[in-house]
């Protein structure tokens, strides 16, 4: 997972506003940072989504909602 697939994801998951508030703002608990702060730390992206998937209890298909193909889903919407 790249670092813009994971906002990508939080985006998609959470909505803009309310996703980038919860990355700034929640504390993960398997990680002991925010999602801003982890990924600034080098932490790898693919962890931090799933941490904070588990601590916002996701469903299994926003867990994986970053491996759909985009292109794919601008053309489904057609």
């Amino acid at each position: 997972m790249k670092h813009s697939e994971f906002w990508r994801a939080v985006d998609t998951v959470f909505g803009s506003a309310y996703g980038r508030s919860l990355a700034q703002d929640l504390v993960l608990s398997g990680i002991g940072r925010t999602s801003v702060e982890a990924l600034e730390a080098g932490v790898p992206p693919r962890d931090v989504w799933h941490a904070l998937c588990d601590d916002t209890d996701r469903s299994e298909a926003d867990r994986w909602v970053f491996r759909d193909d985009p292109r794919r889903r601008r053309r489904d919407t057609r």
